[in-house]
C-alpha cells in the first residue's frame, strides 16, 4: 500500500514495512531484556530512557506521516538515528556540566509523543467514521434496491 520515490511522497505499504523495523526491534529488545533479566545501571538508565523516548517519538512521527501520505524512508531513518543521538548527547552533556538535561529531553520527547498520538487518534477516528458512514449508505442502498425488487 505505501510505495515511495524521491519525486513523490509515499503512497502504499513499503513505508509501513520501514516503520515496523524499529518497532519490532524495540519490542524484541524489551522482551530479551525481560527474559534475560538484564540490569541497567543507574549511570546508563537515563541515557537508555531518553534514547527510547527519542526512538518512540520518531516511530510515531513516521506513522503519522504515513497516514498523511507524506512518509519518506530516508527522512524517517535519518531522523530516527539523529533524534536518538541528539537526545543521548544532550543527556551526556547535562551529566558533564552537572545539570539534569535528560529531564528536558524527556519532557520535549514526551510532548511530541503525545502530539503524534493525538493526531494519529484523530486520523483513525475520521477513518472509522467515514467507514461507518459508507457502510450505512451501502446498507440503505441495498435495502432500497431490495424494496424496489419486492414491489415489482
Amino acid at each position: 500500500m505505501l510505495g515511495c520515490n524521491r519525486a513523490q511522497t509515499c503512497v502504499g505499504a513499503k513505508g509501513y514495512e520501514v516503520i515496523l523495523v524499529p518497532i519490532i526491534a524495540l519490542l524484541l529488545g524489551a522482551v530479551l531484556a525481560l527474559v534475560l533479566k538484564v540490569r541497567v545501571g543507574d549511570s546508563t538508565a537515563q541515557y537508555l530512557a531518553v534514547a527510547s523516548l527519542a526512538g518512540l517519538d520518531t516511530v510515531l512521527g513516521g506513522l503519522r506521516s504515513a497516514y498523511e501520505s507524506k512518509f519518506q524512508t530516508d527522512v524517517f531513518l535519518s531522523g530516527f538515528f539523529a533524534n536518538v543521538l541528539i537526545a543521548f548527547f544532550i543527556a551526556w552533556l547535562g551529566d558533564k556540566i552537572g545539570i539534569n538535561l535528560y529531564m528536558v529531553v524527556a519532557l520535549v520527547m514526551g510532548m511530541r509523543i503525545f502530539t503524534n498520538l493525538s493526531l494519529l487518534r484523530r486520523y483513525l477516528l475520521v477513518r472509522a467514521t467515514d467507514w461507518l458512514t459508507r457502510r450505512k449508505k451501502e446498507r440503505e442502498k441495498l435495502i432500497e434496491q431490495t424494496m424496489e425488487g419486492v414491489t415489482e
